[in-house]
């Protein structure tokens, strides 16, 4: 399988996290209580999930697999948890763009230190001038998009 549908992919799912957040702003404005409009977003997402899983169990893990895991390696459901909640408490207020573009250029900032020092098993990618360029030209269009 070729890798041109990738950056595709990812574009998808960059426009269906700013829909997303949308989403949950209304769904929290309509919920009232932005824990239980996070529950109930979260409860869809294990739904599918568990559907998906049903469908495809296999593969699965193994003892070794499970015994070399990570103690961190489960946690990143709950660091998108709090992507999740931040967006649907403050989208009705702030508006998708200022949310969605401090939410990606932080993503970004901190995807670029990860990268950097290889960490949580990311292969390393060196910081460069380039690089360094992105973020902050990244940093002054959301700072933009939020001031206009």
């Amino acid at each position: 399988m070729g890798s041109a549908w990738f950056f595709p992919f990812i574009a998808v799912a960059g426009i269906l996290q700013a829909v997303g957040a949308a989403i949950n702003g209304t769904l929290n404005k309509s919920l009232v209580n932005p824990w239980l409009a996070t529950a109930v977003s979260f409860l869809i997402v294990l739904f599918v999930a568990t559907a998906l899983f049903v469908c495809m169990p296999r593969p699965l893990p193994s003892a070794g697999d499970l015994a070399g895991m990570p103690w961190w390696a489960p946690l990143g459901g709950v660091a998108g948890a709090v992507a999740v909640f931040a967006g649907l408490l403050l989208i009705q207020k702030l508006g998708a763009g200022p949310v969605n573009g401090v939410t990606i250029s932080a993503n970004l900032i901190a995807s670029l230190a990860i990268d950097h020092f290889a960490l949580f098993g990311v292969a390393q990618h060196a910081m460069n001038p380039w690089r360094a360029t992105g973020a902050v030209l990244m940093v002054a269009g959301v700072t933009l998009i939020a001031k206009f």
